[in-house]
């Protein structure tokens, strides 16, 4: 059986916690993987005095992958968002959030099966502004034909490898006319060189309205940067919230893959976390390196905990600690 070295970075909050429960269910798949565990964010800064040391950023492109735990982004003072400083370090153009139903999860809508596809280093989420004078602060949406062309290459190939059918391409070009039709026009060139996958586009606003009447509808979404954060959490939203849904961050040489919740520190100690997002989105890690049996019998192993009702974290209405949680998964395999 072949053996993977690859980095983890628990992150902060719950992240310890449901890191560990995510790790101790790979070991019991078979799946052979040394992890070369590095901090990043307040746990980095406090130990190192940044929050992304180098020592990480050569972990991660030396081993190619890595799994992360959620990391804090202080709101309005503090350190720079970790997870964009992680995307602009290593290249990772690329968000991926596959969104669909879990099984013995309720939600509002069934039947949802979408991809949410967003450019991940440029945009106004990339945090380009400054004070022009006390009291007015200007901030930089940047859109360029590269970056552009890039994510939407991207869309494409990943509709033609994974058998979907459609990208739908999200967008504000009818007031952003320039930076938001740049992204528009270097999307249709692409779309043009990929005649066999149906393309549309729809307006981001509308496109949120469509969303939460008939999910359902949509396929693969292709968003700038900011929108593509927006609506994949309320994506999330839709089948069960932020804790049931995976996430990756991909370039051309290295991938992180990540739970997409946040750190909530009201209820980290407490082993009440629900550790499934990260779980999913190690499935994805797993798939990435070619582990497509362990990510199959896992997600099997997922499936009949969830259904079966019995063991539940506090989120979905039950009352299994963390670790309860991942000794059911690890008993159904």
């Amino acid at each position: 059986m072949p053996s993977h070295t690859l980095t983890l970075i628990p992150g902060d909050g719950i992240g310890p916690e449901v890191t560990n429960a995510v790790t101790r269910v790979l070991a019991a798949s078979g799946v052979v993987i040394t992890w070369d565990r590095h901090d990043a964010g307040l746990t980095a800064v406090e130990r190192t005095g940044k929050t992304l040391p180098q020592a990480l950023l050569d972990s991660i492109t030396r081993n190619r992958v890595a799994l992360k735990g959620p990391v804090t982004t202080p709101v309005g003072h503090g350190f720079t968002s970790v997870n964009v400083g992680l995307r602009q370090a290593l290249g990772l153009y690329a968000n991926l959030r596959p969104v669909a139903n879990l099984p013995g999860v309720a939600s509002r809508f069934a039947n949802v099966d979408l991809v949410i596809v967003r450019e991940n280093t440029e945009d106004l989420y990339a945090g380009v502004e400054h004070t022009v004078v006390p009291g007015v602060v200007e901030s930089l949406k940047i859109i360029t034909e590269a970056a552009s062309t890039r994510i939407a290459e991207f869309a494409f190939r990943y509709v033609e490898a994974n058998g979907r059918k459609r990208v739908t391409a999200i967008h504000k070009a009818n007031i952003m006319k320039l930076s938001d039709g740049l992204f528009l026009e270097s999307t249709r060139a692409v779309a043009a060189r990929h005649p066999d996958v149906a393309y549309d586009e729809r307006i981001v606003d509308a496109a949120c309205m469509h969303l939460v009447m008939k999910p359902e509808q949509f396929d693969v979404l292709l968003l700038p940067n900011l929108y593509g954060d927006i609506v994949s959490d309320l994506c999330a939203g839709l089948v069960g919230g932020l804790g049931v849904v995976p996430g990756a961050n991909l370039g051309t040489d290295v991938a992180v893959f990540e739970a997409v919740h946040g750190t909530a520190p009201d209820i980290a100690g407490q082993d009440v976390a629900n550790p499934t997002a990260l779980l999913l989105s190690a499935l994805l890690m797993l798939q990435h390196i070619g582990e497509m049996d362990a990510a199959r019998r896992i997600r099997a192993a997922l499936d009949r905990v969830l259904t079966g009702g019995r063991v539940r974290t506090r989120d979905l209405g039950g009352t299994a600690s963390t670790r309860a949680f991942a000794d059911a998964v690890i008993a159904a395999l």
